[in-house]
């Protein structure tokens, strides 16, 4: 690998047929304090993260209103993001001080939110807007409704969804265009191998959260770290470099407070699998 890591390795990807960015992302949940919840220690160093990202060649950034909340956000523009890159955020989720994620998917609150988003991020238009989880409590299509407006509207680019099934994607295509989807997803957990597919088939770009699973990848250790040692990589790397060969579509984000992992994430764009080591990792789960 080189000495300085580019995203722009590991390829590109249309998002909604027309928005090209790098597939590896950086997903920008971990710029926030404890918990995701309130500022971090150092704002600074959290902006530093964030403007190293765009150097390393990443113009794919995600985040969240309920990151903070507000604070990811608001972080990404003072660090000048937007306009360089590609930035998605979400409505839908709610976060309390005591750290629970609570679905809101009323139509009117997604409606306000994107004009708050807008302002947090110092944009005219949110390049894509992801509905974060659906609400049990307000009916899914009534939610998908407020998205659509919205992009009608001119006040959202391009329409995503977050935690769905292949049941909802169907239903939600059915009122927009989904430009992407967000589950999670990594060789330790396929549970959304479903969701991917429908994607895979439909080119509808698939941004799978966690693909890291926070440093726990389980039984996949093992063979991640076979491979790892003939790259000269870690396990993260190659993990990362599997979810980008094993799929055309595969958007990953991973994310991190620290330059130096987001360096490490990078690298994972140059990694080139064998086949062999492709079909090891598949069945790593």
């Amino acid at each position: 690998m080189s000495d300085q890591p580019d995203a722009g390795a590991a390829g590109t990807f249309d998002i909604g047929g027309e928005t090209t960015v790098n597939r590896l992302g950086f997903g920008a949940m971990r710029l926030c304090g404890e918990d995701v919840i309130g500022p971090p220690d150092d704002e600074g160093a959290a902006r530093t993260v964030a403007r190293r990202a765009l150097e390393l060649g990443v113009d794919f950034v995600d985040t969240a209103d309920s990151y903070g909340p507000g604070v990811s956000e608001r972080l990404l523009r003072e660090a000048e993001v937007p306009g360089e890159a590609v930035v998605a955020t979400k409505a839908g989720l709610l976060r309390d001080d005591a750290g629970e994620w609570k679905p809101h998917g009323d139509p009117d609150y997604v409606r306000n939110q994107v004009l708050v988003s807008k302002d947090r991020l110092g944009v005219d238009t949110v390049d894509l807007y992801q509905f974060h989880r659906p609400d049990p409590d307000t009916p899914f299509a009534d939610s998908v409704a407020a998205f659509a407006e919205l992009k009608d509207a001119g006040h959202v680019r391009h329409v995503g969804l977050s935690n769905v099934s292949v049941e909802q994607l169907d239903e939600a295509r059915e009122q927009v265009d989904v430009a992407t989807v967000q589950n999670s997803y990594s060789v330790a957990n396929r549970e959304h191998e479903d969701v991917l597919s429908a994607c895979e088939d439909a080119g509808i770009g698939f941004i799978p959260y966690f693909p890291l699973e926070a440093g726990d990848l389980g039984d996949a250790a093992n063979p991640l770290g076979e491979v790892a040692d003939v790259h000269d990589a870690t396990e993260q790397q190659v993990a990362l470099a599997w979810l980008l060969e094993r799929w055309d579509v595969t958007l990953p984000i991973p994310g991190t407070s620290s330059v130096d992992h987001l360096e490490e994430n990078v690298g994972a764009a140059e990694l080139d699998l064998s086949d062999d080591e492709l079909a090891t990792l598949e069945d790593a789960a």
